[in-house]
């Protein structure tokens, strides 16, 4: 897929919605080298974070950048710690910008109770920074979609990945992933299997729109609310706003002459982010840009304008919660 253009992105620009809201953007990615997204480095990040929104802070997540080349393959994670680490000390020391305050790692949950040692790796790169781990799931059975990485059926009902995940939390980490919207269930039973284990489920659990899911979205959606209400009964679950904008997901922004602007990002999606906070409750939903893949359909500025626009009518404390307050707690930000 080709890399948007910054002139295409900024072909649409808007007003800040309210520009003095504190916000943690819980979900970025870093790449030094090129990736299919390209590179997307510090100055890139705070392009993106300084462009109007008052973004605070920012939590990097896993994306298999910069891994050591050399030594035991389960420990080959613990370079994209240590290369996000120096950069995070880097944005503490520019006052007025976004400050990277939390870094979520990969380690194989598969390891089952091994994976210990792969925590206390990423503990000691990380310098104070290390929250928890994303292992990531997504597999689809139609041939649509192809995932970079060991994407096998059926992980979240492995016995080892489940040991993985709740020795995860007996030591005070928390479990990100991504997967797509027919995997909900499957992990719905590893939510159940692992109580003590704070979970947070990124990008709306994925609702799919091309190949074989390509004009079903209505379809889809009933069997995702559906899946969301039975995942937020959960208490140990929370949720992430946001990495909608995916090509994946079939809305074709990326195809366009010119980006959605804010009100159309609010007409698409808005049903699926008042559903996720009527199931999880605004202290239990967190914020995320997914930068830079959601920027291949739609430019930072706006997508946090089109999020804002969406909780709108929301109490100042419920805002709050949303943008900030649940990320803090649940990161320890």
């Amino acid at each position: 897929m080709p890399i948007p253009s910054a002139e295409w992105l900024a072909s649409v620009t808007e007003e800040i919605v309210e520009p003095d809201l504190p916000i943690i953007d819980t979900h970025h990615h870093l790449w030094k080298t090129a990736s299919m997204w390209g590179t997307y480095v510090l100055d890139d990040l705070w392009a993106d974070t300084g462009s109007g929104h008052n973004i605070e802070k920012t939590v990097f997540i896993d994306c298999h950048s910069s891994y050591r080349e050399d030594g035991p393959d389960h420990l080959k994670p613990i370079g994209e710690t240590e290369f996000v680490a120096a950069v995070a000390e880097e944005s503490a020391r520019q006052e007025g910008k976004a400050t990277i305050a939390g870094i979520i790692s990969h380690a194989n949950m598969t390891l089952g109770e091994a994976v210990a040692e792969v925590l206390q790796a990423h503990e000691e790169a990380g310098k104070g920074l290390f929250r928890g781990i994303r292992h990531a799931g997504p597999h689809d059975p139609t041939g649509t979609l192809s995932n970079p990485g060991s994407r096998r059926p059926g992980l979240y009902k492995r016995e080892d990945f489940r040991v993985g995940v709740s020795t995860l939390g007996s030591l005070g980490y928390s479990y990100d992933t991504w997967h797509f919207f027919h995997q909900n269930q499957d992990y719905l039973a590893l939510a159940r299997a692992v109580p003590e284990t704070t979970m947070i489920l990124d990008h709306f659990g994925t609702p799919l729109g091309v190949g074989a899911y390509a004009g079903k979205q209505d379809e889809i959606f009933e069997q995702w609310k559906t899946d969301i209400e039975a995942i937020a009964e959960c208490p140990n679950v929370f949720a992430k706003l946001g990495g909608m904008a995916m090509p994946d997901n079939g809305f074709g922004w990326d195809s366009n002459a010119t980006p959605p602007t804010s009100d159309e990002f609010v007409e698409a999606q808005k049903r699926y982010y008042l559903h996720m906070i009527e199931c999880f409750g605004p202290e239990r939903c967190m914020f995320e840009s997914n930068f830079p893949v959601d920027k291949l359909s739609i430019s930072y500025q706006v997508l946090w304008n089109g999020m804002k626009k969406i909780v709108a009518d929301f109490s100042d404390d419920e805002k709050h919660a949303m943008f900030y307050g649940t990320a803090a707690r649940v990161y320890r930000l």
